[in-house]
């Protein structure tokens, strides 16, 4: 594995090392790779959401009614309630 030095001011240390503390991490190493493990999902997370957005903007407008596509989803949701 490699290792990597990192600087923290002490307010900082001091929380890495009380969550250390409570329990859910065996220490900060472990602590900061799951703080950067986070980062990557929500990295991903956010790229699919952006390119989502994306699609819909290059979809251009829609011709259907806005109420009634609702009320279509409703009615949907409804019957797999039903089921």
């Amino acid at each position: 594995m490699a290792q990597m030095n990192v600087s923290l001011p002490e307010g900082l240390k001091s929380w890495a090392e009380a969550r250390v503390a409570e329990g859910r991490y065996s220490s900060t190493s472990d602590y900061v790779r799951d703080l950067v493990r986070r980062d990557q999902d929500d990295a991903l997370k956010l790229n699919a959401l952006r390119a989502a957005i994306d699609d819909g903007l290059a979809s251009g407008l829609s011709e259907r009614d806005p109420f009634d596509y609702l009320e279509t989803l409703r009615a949907e949701l409804r019957t797999a309630d039903a089921a």
